[in-house]
This record gives C-alpha cells, sequence and structure tokens, in this order.
C-alpha cells in the first residue's frame, strides 16, 4: 500500500480542490455554450450563400480580363460538407450555371478556350462535391445506427448500479475512448450480497465484439459468485473458471492470449456475529483497524484510491497477482487485502484508461497525486472532477476506454 500526499491543486483559502462546479462557474453556462454552438452551426449553414453571393460580386467588379472563379468552386464544396443532398446540387447547378452564364455575358470572347475550362473544372468541383455529400450522409446514418446499437448493448451489459445500497453511495461513469462506440472492454459492477457488499471493476484485453463477450462472462459470472461464494477469493476463483471454459470453448488467440484484469472489493455491512472476528475463513487482516473495512482482492489491475481528510492512499497489492484468465500460467492462492474504510473516506475504482491518460508531454495521469489535498461531497462530485480534470489534462483527446467506480458511505448530506 503507497500512501501519495502531493501533487493535488487547491483553491485559495480552503484548500478544497476546484471541483466540476468551481469549473462550470469559471466558464460559461451549459445552457449558453450549448446556445453558441448551435448559432454557430446556423452561421456556418450560410457560408455557401456567402461564397456564391462573393464570387458574383467579385466577377462583376473586375474587369472582363480578370476571372474570380475561386469562391464559386468552394460553394458546392461548403455545401457538400455542412448542407444537406438537395441543398448541395441545387449549390452545384448555381455555381456551375453562374459560372458558364457570366462567362458568356461578361468575360471577353477570345481565342482561348479558358472560359471553357473554367466552366467545366466548376461543372466537374461541384459533381465530386455531390458524391462527398452522398457519402457523408449515409456515412452518419450507418454511424447513427452503429451509436444505437451500441447504446443498446451497453445498457444490457453494463447497467447502471444502484446509486444507494448497503448503507453506500455509488456514482459510475463509462466514457468510450472512440465515438462511435459506447462500449468496450472495460466493465464494472456491484452486488449487494449476504457478505456484503461486493464491487468488481475490470478491463478484457482487446476491443470490439470479442472483448464485449468477455465482459458479459465475466460479469455473469461475478453476479452468481457474489451471492454464493464466501471469500473474494473464491469469487475471484469462479471468474478465472469462467474465462478458462470460454478459452477451451474458443479457438486460435482466444485461448491462449485472453485475459482480464480486475479488481474486486468487499465492504461488510453487517456486524458479525459473536465471537467472529469478520474476517472470511482462509484470510488474514492486513492493515485492519476498528470499525468498517475494504477487502480488496486485485487481479494485475491499477490499484484504487483512497482518498480521506484531503490524503489519498494508493491500494497496491502486497501480493502482486495475475490477471484473470491466466491460470494455465499458474495458480496461486488470492492475497485479500483489508483496509479501513472510515465514515467520510471515499474509494475510487478506475481503469487504465484513467491512469495511462497522457498530456501532450507524454506525462500520465495520476489520480493519487492530482487528488490530494482534495474534498468532495459525494462520488458523483468526485467523478465529475476527475472527469474535467483528466479531459484537462490530456487536451480532450482519450486514446482507451475509463471506467470510474466511486464509493462512500451514506450520510445525511449525501440522502
Amino acid at each position: 500500500m503507497q500512501e501519495r500526499r502531493t501533487g493535488g491543486r487547491t483553491s485559495r483559502g480552503t484548500g478544497r480542490r476546484r471541483s466540476w462546479e468551481d469549473e462550470s462557474a469559471a466558464a460559461a453556462p451549459a445552457d449558453g455554450y450549448q446556445g453558441g454552438v448551435g448559432r454557430l452551426r446556423r452561421l456556418a449553414r450560410l457560408l455557401p450563400a456567402a461564397l456564391f453571393a462573393l464570387g458574383l460580386v467579385l466577377e462583376l467588379a473586375t474587369p472582363p480580363n480578370v476571372t474570380i472563379s475561386a469562391p464559386f468552386a468552394a460553394t458546392p464544396l461548403a455545401a457538400a460538407a455542412l448542407l444537406s443532398f438537395r441543398a448541395t446540387v441545387v449549390a452545384g447547378v448555381a455555381s456551375s450555371g453562374t459560372v458558364v452564364l457570366l462567362t458568356w455575358l461578361h468575360d471577353e470572347v477570345g481565342p482561348d478556350i479558358e472560359p471553357e475550362a473554367r466552366s467545366i473544372t466548376i461543372a466537374t468541383v461541384s459533381a465530386l462535391a455531390v458524391g462527398v455529400n452522398y457519402v457523408l450522409r449515409r456515412s452518419g446514418e450507418q454511424l447513427a445506427s452503429a451509436r444505437v446499437v451500441a447504446e443498446a448493448v451497453q445498457l444490457a451489459v453494463l447497467p447502471t448500479p444502484p446509486t444507494r445500497t448497503g448503507g453506500l453511495v455509488f456514482a459510475t461513469r463509462y466514457r468510450a475512448a472512440q465515438t462511435d462506440a459506447r462500449i468496450g472492454g472495460d466493465f464494472y459492477a456491484v452486488e449487494e450480497t449476504p457478505y456484503g457488499v461486493r464491487l468488481l471493476l475490470g478491463d478484457v484485453r482487446g476491443k470490439g465484439l470479442g472483448a464485449v463477450e468477455a465482459v458479459v462472462i465475466v460479469v455473469g459470472a461475478f453476479r452468481e459468485a457474489a451471492e454464493r461464494e464466501e471469500t473474494l477469493a473464491d469469487v475471484a476463483a469462479r471468474l478465472d473458471r469462467a474465462l478458462q471454459r470460454e478459452g477451451r470453448r474458443q479457438l486460435g488467440t482466444a485461448r491462449f492470449e485472453g485475459f482480464t484484469t480486475a479488481v474486486l472489493v468487499e465492504i461488510p455491512t453487517h456486524p458479525p456475529p459473536p465471537g467472529d472476528s469478520g474476517t472470511p475463513q482462509g484470510t488474514a487482516p492486513q492493515n485492519a483497524a476498528s470499525g468498517p473495512v475494504l477487502r480488496l482482492v486485485n487481479r494485475g489491475h491499477p490499484g484504487p484510491v483512497l482518498l480521506h481528510q484531503g490524503r489519498t492512499t494508493l491500494l497496491e497489492p502486497d501480493e502482486p497477482a495475475l490477471p484473470l484468465g491466466m491460470t494455465e500460467l499458474g495458480v496461486w492462492p488470492d492475497e485479500i487485502d483489508e483496509v479501513p474504510f472510515p465514515p467520510g473516506s471515499q474509494l475510487l475504482l478506475y481503469t487504465d484508461g484513467l491512469s495511462e491518460a497522457r498530456n501532450a508531454d507524454g506525462v500520465f495521469y495520476d489520480p493519487a497525486g492530482r487528488l490530494s489535498r482534495s474534498y468532495f461531497a459525494d462520488p458523483e462530485e468526485l467523478l465529475e472532477t476527475i472527469l474535467i480534470d483528466v479531459a484537462d489534462h490530456t487536451g480532450g483527446e482519450a486514446v482507451d476506454d475509463m471506467a470510474l467506480l466511486a464509493v462512500a458511505h451514506e450520510t445525511r448530506r449525501s440522502t
């Protein structure tokens, strides 16, 4: 377990980290931002007409021996990017027809073929613009359809955990690296069980349908095992067996190279019976103290961050373990780490999409360091602050999916 207490930005006078509310106060209101975007889009739609008018004015205002054709060529191209298919056709016909008409009425007639070549060029550009618009519209329709399907898959595979259960408050976020995919290999789950509330967060190797299939297997196995298995080590073993069964069913690289990193957490919500220490059979408490505790099993995943009274602690496992699905390389008993989880503290679970997010200089995002000396009212505020901060760190560029799960004890303020 490694404790980190440096690196957080603070607000003057309070020592409180600038949260998403502070960011919103410093920036324009959300409605104003959306309204500004809408106005820019409406103005952008006027660009083809403005280019056409500019070309017409320049052509009429210049001597016959001066030819201005660039605005007419740009008109259908701008329409292809900003307007509908029909509007692009109209823009192309208008530009081509106007150039032909102006050549006949305004330009001097000479022995060269420059006017005819100009008319052919504008017509060719117009035809290309119509084709580009058609491709863009078809791609947009297919992308919208893919987004709808991906959204349905996400809702089926990663249903939103309860915001409150077992005296705990939860918040989750999922951010895909690609705008055309809402789900990848990252996952999370929350289950209230006879042994307490159990959490799972992890990352499947790979992307696409294969990753989604593995997510379904892991999350489904966790929901069943969390209810039945007495210890987190037994839950992890069940997940291992589920991935191994899938590996034997498949052929090729999936059998030998597929694996899943994950961290499992148990938060006891019921007092142990008299004479029982509350520690699951076969495990030894580590760093335990009187009061609420966390039990963790980490299978090759980035360590969670515990936040308490402005301090952050990176909960790295005492004994590193292999990711799930790699028991063919060897089997070792899982070590269950136990740490205090006092009221007022919060636990942050995340995938490597957060910890491996880099800025322009190649510096990785350090959750423990950047959240140090920070105070958050509830898990929702914590996750909103992280999303703003990591976007500021990377400049808005995300190269990997990111799943976040935060949990805290329920208090009167959070109800």
